[in-house]
Protein backbone atom coordinates (compact mmCIF):
# COMPACT_ATOMS: atom_id res chain seq x y z
CA UNK A 1 0.00 0.00 0.00
CA UNK A 2 1.24 3.69 -1.01
CA UNK A 3 -0.08 6.67 0.42
CA UNK A 4 -2.00 7.31 -2.96
CA UNK A 5 -4.50 4.85 -1.61
CA UNK A 6 -5.85 7.04 0.64
CA UNK A 7 -8.09 9.89 -0.62
CA UNK A 8 -8.23 12.96 1.53
CA UNK A 9 -10.96 15.89 1.49
CA UNK A 10 -9.46 18.82 3.43
CA UNK A 11 -12.86 20.60 2.80
CA UNK A 12 -15.10 17.57 3.98
CA UNK A 13 -16.91 18.41 7.51
CA UNK A 14 -15.48 14.60 8.71
CA UNK A 15 -12.00 15.64 9.91
CA UNK A 16 -9.41 14.44 8.20
CA UNK A 17 -8.19 11.17 11.05
CA UNK A 18 -11.25 10.03 10.97
CA UNK A 19 -11.54 9.98 6.89
CA UNK A 20 -8.25 7.98 7.26
CA UNK A 21 -9.77 5.80 9.99
CA UNK A 22 -13.00 4.78 8.00
CA UNK A 23 -11.21 4.82 4.32
CA UNK A 24 -8.87 1.82 6.74
CA UNK A 25 -11.39 0.25 7.70
CA UNK A 26 -12.72 -0.15 4.36
CA UNK A 27 -9.79 -1.27 2.70
CA UNK A 28 -8.88 -3.81 5.48
CA UNK A 29 -13.22 -4.92 5.51
CA UNK A 30 -12.84 -5.20 1.11
CA UNK A 31 -9.74 -7.25 0.99
CA UNK A 32 -7.88 -3.93 -0.55
CA UNK A 33 -5.35 -4.14 2.17
CA UNK A 34 -4.10 -8.20 3.90
CA UNK A 35 -3.31 -8.82 6.87
CA UNK A 36 0.54 -8.33 7.76
CA UNK A 37 0.46 -5.66 5.03
CA UNK A 38 2.61 -2.61 6.05
CA UNK A 39 1.39 0.88 5.76
CA UNK A 40 3.08 3.94 4.56
CA UNK A 41 4.66 5.85 7.48
CA UNK A 42 3.34 9.00 8.67
CA UNK A 43 5.59 11.18 7.04
CA UNK A 44 4.90 9.23 3.88
CA UNK A 45 0.96 9.84 3.81
CA UNK A 46 1.59 13.71 5.33
CA UNK A 47 4.12 14.49 2.80
CA UNK A 48 1.81 12.88 -0.36
CA UNK A 49 -1.84 14.75 1.20
CA UNK A 50 0.31 18.08 2.56
CA UNK A 51 -1.42 17.15 6.21
CA UNK A 52 -0.36 17.38 9.44
CA UNK A 53 1.59 14.38 10.38
CA UNK A 54 0.05 14.54 13.97
CA UNK A 55 -2.85 14.26 11.94
CA UNK A 56 -1.88 10.70 10.33
CA UNK A 57 -0.63 9.42 13.49
CA UNK A 58 -3.82 10.40 15.32
CA UNK A 59 -5.66 8.35 12.65
CA UNK A 60 -2.99 5.36 12.61
CA UNK A 61 -3.19 5.73 16.61
CA UNK A 62 -6.96 5.10 16.27
CA UNK A 63 -7.04 1.88 14.00
CA UNK A 64 -4.63 0.21 15.88
CA UNK A 65 -6.50 1.20 19.45
CA UNK A 66 -9.55 -0.86 17.63
CA UNK A 67 -7.17 -4.19 16.60
CA UNK A 68 -7.17 -2.78 12.87
CA UNK A 69 -3.34 -2.14 13.30
CA UNK A 70 -0.60 -3.59 14.60
CA UNK A 71 2.62 -1.28 15.66
CA UNK A 72 5.80 -3.57 14.59
CA UNK A 73 9.03 -2.25 16.30
CA UNK A 74 11.60 -0.72 13.92
CA UNK A 75 9.25 -1.72 10.81
CA UNK A 76 6.21 0.57 11.46
CA UNK A 77 2.62 -0.44 11.69
CA UNK A 78 0.89 -3.11 9.49
CA UNK A 79 -2.63 -4.33 9.05
CA UNK A 80 -3.12 -6.21 12.32
CA UNK A 81 -2.55 -10.40 11.63
CA UNK A 82 -6.42 -11.09 14.17
CA UNK A 83 -8.28 -9.07 12.50
CA UNK A 84 -8.71 -11.07 9.00
CA UNK A 85 -11.78 -9.50 6.28
CA UNK A 86 -14.16 -12.02 7.72
CA UNK A 87 -16.77 -9.27 7.73
CA UNK A 88 -20.04 -10.29 5.73
CA UNK A 89 -21.70 -8.19 2.93
CA UNK A 90 -23.73 -7.00 5.40
CA UNK A 91 -21.17 -6.11 7.18
CA UNK A 92 -19.34 -4.25 4.72
CA UNK A 93 -22.81 -2.41 3.55
CA UNK A 94 -22.99 -1.11 6.83
CA UNK A 95 -19.65 0.71 6.93
CA UNK A 96 -20.98 2.54 4.02
CA UNK A 97 -23.86 3.54 5.95
CA UNK A 98 -23.05 6.82 6.64
CA UNK A 99 -22.09 8.07 3.81
CA UNK A 100 -25.20 6.66 2.08
CA UNK A 101 -27.44 8.41 4.35
CA UNK A 102 -25.81 12.06 3.54
CA UNK A 103 -26.20 10.91 0.18
CA UNK A 104 -29.52 10.53 0.19
CA UNK A 105 -30.23 13.69 2.69
CA UNK A 106 -28.29 15.50 -0.20
CA UNK A 107 -30.40 14.37 -2.55
CA UNK A 108 -33.41 15.30 -1.00
CA UNK A 109 -32.57 18.81 -0.01
CA UNK A 110 -31.20 19.38 -3.94
CA UNK A 111 -34.95 18.07 -4.49
CA UNK A 112 -33.60 15.32 -7.10
CA UNK A 113 -35.64 12.19 -8.11
CA UNK A 114 -33.87 9.07 -6.89
CA UNK A 115 -33.70 7.74 -10.64
CA UNK A 116 -30.94 10.31 -11.55
CA UNK A 117 -29.20 9.66 -8.56
CA UNK A 118 -28.92 5.92 -8.85
CA UNK A 119 -28.40 6.21 -12.54
CA UNK A 120 -25.03 8.50 -11.59
CA UNK A 121 -24.38 6.00 -8.77
CA UNK A 122 -24.10 2.76 -11.09
CA UNK A 123 -22.07 4.66 -13.69
CA UNK A 124 -19.27 5.59 -10.97
CA UNK A 125 -19.45 2.32 -9.84
CA UNK A 126 -18.63 0.81 -13.18
CA UNK A 127 -22.20 -1.19 -13.64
Amino acid sequence: MDASLLTIQPASAEPIYRQIVEQLRRLIAGGQIAPGELLPSVRDVAGFHAINPMTVSRAYGMAESEGLLERLRGKGMVVAQAHRSTQTQAQRLGLLEPQLQALARQTTELELPAEPVLRRLSKLLGE
